[in-house]
């Protein structure tokens, strides 16, 4: 009996996994635990391994997202092949494993890359039918949602008596191409490209009212900018909303010809979704505090001197450990808002910014406060080598509580950080500098100081708490003994 290959679901935030690379090929047989994909999270990319043995056929599209759960392969006993029927409600077909021969039907009446007149398939099923001199139209397809890959046409090239049985008119395809309708899948869901759902997200649009795009049979970014771009230039009937400013901003036209365009996806595409969602759900404000380091100089030559620089601590772990102990003596800024209320949580895991080339990712240090400091510097240099070397597991990304951003390495002395949900507030740390201070006598010194910069949601707790909790920090950091208790 053939088992169904989905999607899976690696974290608790997890929606949707790229293909990235096939390890085995179509057909191979395999068995249970072998690495057949590698696949690409919003956090991390990860091997997935099978859940049992039999012969794999591949259905997923390399390159391709797919949300958790989607069907992207089988997995075959002997005697079982992959057939084309038609599914109970008669609209589409449907992929289902049969121990009958392989040969294609010829009682389908339509094909399964057709979608109301347009023909889903990949370019290089295209290419492939163009070479063979086969009409797509005519192919049916195996792939996700009745997408025709090269595999549909190089079979409807062996066996064309499978092209008789599904041929369409082709005046009824032009007719439904002139519509400029967005193309549905079986269940309902508009046909896009993963980066076209993202700049919708990001954007508001509603994916329904995108025209496709003709060539792909899909819905693209291009076709999202476009459609808005054309909103912004024609008058809103009284009943649309109007375009929103981060829209106009987003997709106003270059005023030069770019020597580069980016894309957001990735990493970035995740920042940008997430931040954006933070800064629209969230009543954020920002505070900065600074905090007398002159006993964090000493206590770090100290320890310098007397063991080295395997485990010292750095400015930034100070930090860490003295913010970690705040969280405890102020449960309120340990917490997040459900849909039950504002959740105050037990436990304290503080999660830091590593910067990469792409973006940034914040490793989280579990129980952050049941390590001493020289525990908690070799625990952030293992997070940030692995963060580097992207290595981190989808554990050590996920259940933070808190965050703690620097920039101080780059000069800055205070900074505005946006939150990072579902957490409550997110520390700023700035750069270690050298200020001038004339005590009660009138005698000048200079101290070592840093700006902390404090960003809360206004929702869960007000202004004064949020200054009581930063000045714990402060008064922590100004007895470094106490970061080992």
């Amino acid at each position: 009996m053939s088992t169904e290959f989905i999607m899976p679901k690696l974290g608790l935030t997890m929606e949707e996994g790229t293909i990235l690379e096939w390890l085995v090929e179509d057909g191979a047989e395999i068995t249970a635990g072998m690495p057949v994909l590698r696949i690409e999270t919003d956090k991390v990319e990860s091997d997935v391994e099978s859940p049992a043995s039999g012969r794999f056929h591949r259905l997923g599209i390399q390159g391709e997202a797919y949300p958790c759960g989607a069907l992207i392969g089988y997995l075959l006993s002997d005697g079982e092949e992959i057939l084309i029927s038609k599914s109970p409600t008669g609209a589409t077909p449907a992929v289902t494993a049969s121990p009958t021969s392989s040969a294609l039907p010829t009682s389908a009446p339509v094909s399964g890359g057709q979608r109301q007149g347009r023909q889903f398939a990949s370019p290089n099923a295209r290419r492939v039918a163009e070479e063979l001199g086969i009409d797509i139209r005519t192919v049916i397809g195996t792939g996700p949602d009745g997408r025709v890959v090269s595999e549909d046409v190089e079979q409807a090239h062996k066996n064309p008596q499978a092209l008789r049985v599904v041929a369409v008119s082709a005046t009824a395809t032009v007719a439904t191409v002139a519509t400029d309708a967005p193309i549905s899948s079986s269940n309902g869901n508009v046909l896009a490209t993963a980066a076209a759902r993202q700049l919708a997200d990001l954007l508001g649009i509603d994916l329904s009212q995108v025209p496709y795009d003709l060539q792909d049979g899909r819905i693209t970014k291009d076709g999202v900018a476009t459609y808005v771009r054309s909103r912004l230039s024609v008058p809103s009937p009284s009943t649309a909303p109007a375009p929103s400013a981060v829209q106009q901003s987003a997709l106003a036209p270059a005023r030069q010809t770019p020597t580069s365009v980016k894309k957001i996806s990735g990493i970035r595409g995740t920042i940008a979704k997430r931040m954006h969602s933070s800064l629209q759900e969230m009543a954020q404000l920002t505070l900065h505090m600074d905090a007398d380091f002159d006993a964090i100089v000493k206590d770090r030559d100290e320890r310098k001197g007397a063991g080295g620089t395997a485990s010292l601590p750095g400015f930034t772990d100070y930090v860490i450990a003295a913010t970690a102990r705040a969280l405890k003596l102020h449960p309120i800024v340990n917490s997040q808002v459900t849909a039950e209320g504002i959740a105050l949580l037990p436990e304290v895991h503080v999660s830091m910014a590593v910067a990469l080339d792409e973006g940034l990712i914040v490793p989280v240090i579990k129980n952050t406060t049941s390590l001493d400091l020289s525990s908690l510097a070799s625990e952030t240099k293992r997070l940030s080598g692995a963060a580097r070397d992207g290595k981190l597991s989808l554990s050590e990304l996920e259940g933070g509580t808190f965050s703690v951003s620097t920039l101080g390495m780059f000069g800055v002395d205070g900074f505005t950080p946006v939150i990072n949900p579902p957490n409550a507030a997110i520390l700023g740390v700035g750069r270690l500098r050298d200020d001038v201070v004339v005590n009660a006598k009138g005698k000048v010194s200079t101290v070592k100081r840093m700006t902390l910069s404090l960003t809360w949601d206004h929702r869960v707790f007000d202004g004064a708490p949020a200054a009581e909790f930063c000045q714990s920090i402060v008064d922590l950091l100004a007895d470094p003994s106490a970061l080992n208790k």
